[in-house]
């Protein structure tokens, strides 16, 4: 039920057709009698940088999920923003601070950490390796320097788009071990794939499944199917992964809490979503 107390959610991007965030949020608030509610907005990126602060004028708003094509260009719209997006480099969550200033944050890497450690691994000092370096792939490095990984290596198809990510990354974790251009799992704790391989059939693998070591643990970020062909192989391997609609879930907890509401577990938004 909306009323006049209701607080507004933005869930901001172009085009909105393939958005889930409203079919999570909505019937969890609507379980929990929370007054408060997702609505997409369709936003073209020439409007994008007026429409946001348009939105933090109206004063029953509470704050905006920032999807594509959004991410990068909310980062300099920001009055104060995490080490995680600078090293992201993108921001997916947009509030207004005591102070009126908009603030940001990024969550899309912390679902990836918080699915890992729910399952039980452990990150801190951990070496892992991050296959994609575009706006998820730096997503995850970030959250995963801010876990406290030991080491954390880097690939991706792009030279210049690798090497920034390793700039970002150094500057803001000075004692973090950095590597790039090597795609080998080999001795790997954490192995992501953060490339879009896997979304089209007959895609080849991120990388080569039979170096892995059978007590790594797997990331994935494609949505189209739960297990992927990467993720069949990891799983014929003996590995333990994670699917990845898991990033998608286990973030939501962190937005809730962002944004001041009554937190909930992953596995509550999954019994309650309404995604058919």
């Amino acid at each position: 039920m909306i009323s006049g107390t209701t607080k507004l959610i933005a869930h901001i991007g172009f085009p909105t057709e393939t958005f889930k965030s409203p079919m999570i949020y909505n019937p969890y608030f609507e379980k929990h009698g929370i007054d408060a509610v997702v609505i997409p907005m369709g936003c073209k990126p020439e409007h994008y940088p007026e429409f946001l602060r348009l939105v933090f004028k109206l004063s029953n708003s509470l704050g905006a999920l920032v999807t594509m094509p959004h991410k990068v260009t909310t980062v300099a719209l920001l009055d104060d923003a995490t080490a995680t997006v600078k090293v992201a480099g993108s921001c997916n969550a947009v509030r207004l601070g005591p102070s009126g200033k908009l603030e940001g944050e990024m969550f899309d890497g912390e679902g990836f950490v918080q699915g890992a450690l729910r399952k039980g691994r452990k990150l801190q000092g951990a070496r892992a390796l991050v296959v994609g370096c575009g706006g998820v792939g730096s997503a995850i490095a970030a959250s995963l320097a801010k876990a406290g990984v030991g080491e954390l290596a880097l690939y991706d198809a792009s030279t210049p788009m690798m090497q920034a990510l390793a700039g970002r990354l150094q500057t803001h974790y000075p004692a973090l071990t950095v590597a790039v251009g090597s795609n080998d799992p080999t001795g790997f704790d954490v192995v992501v794939n953060a490339t879009p391989l896997g979304m089209h059939d007959g895609d080849p693998l991120p990388f080569d499944v039979s170096r892995l070591e059978q007590r790594a643990f797997v990331g994935e970020v494609v949505l189209k199917q739960e297990i992927t062909p990467l993720l069949a192989a990891v799983r014929a391997r003996g590995c333990e992964f994670q699917v990845g609609t898991d990033m998608l879930f286990e973030q939501i907890p962190s937005y809730l809490e962002y944004f001041g509401l009554r937190s909930t577990t992953a596995d509550e938004l999954r019994a309650v979503a309404r995604l058919e």
